[in-house]
């Protein structure tokens, strides 16, 4: 299968993944740039934000809002330190060993997936 396929379906499953669940980035794209198409971990995380930087959640956001489902006062609060946080950790992420950030990386699924399973 061509990259361009590849790419394309990886995009169509975070998108759904993104509308159903709100996740996409680090629990399908990333994994699936990293696993399909033998992206670094470094490059799969430069791509899934790149992708996520500004239009893609758009039209999911409309259908939350017009829905009820957003609050602006906490999505403005959150978007101040979220891009402070982002900044300088993509400053440490950048000078890691991508098999250190791979690590990190796949501790964070377990441990997140576990509590997902074990939770209430």
């Amino acid at each position: 299968m061509s990259d361009t396929i590849i790419l394309l379906l990886i995009g169509l499953a975070a998108g759904l993944a993104s509308g159903i669940l709100g996740v996409g980035g680090g629990i399908i794209i990333i994994p699936m740039l990293v696993g399909l198409l033998g992206y670094t971990q470094k490059d799969a995380q430069g791509t899934s934000l790149g992708l996520l930087l500004l239009p893609i959640g758009i039209l999911a956001v409309m259908n939350y809002y017009k829905a009820g489902h957003i609050n602006l006062k906490a999505v403005g609060l959150m978007v101040v330190t979220f891009v402070i946080g982002s900044y300088f950790s993509s400053l440490f992420a950048v000078s890691l060993p991508d098999t250190t950030l791979k690590k990190i990386f796949g501790v964070f699924l377990f441990l997140y997936a576990l509590k997902l399973v074990l939770g209430k």
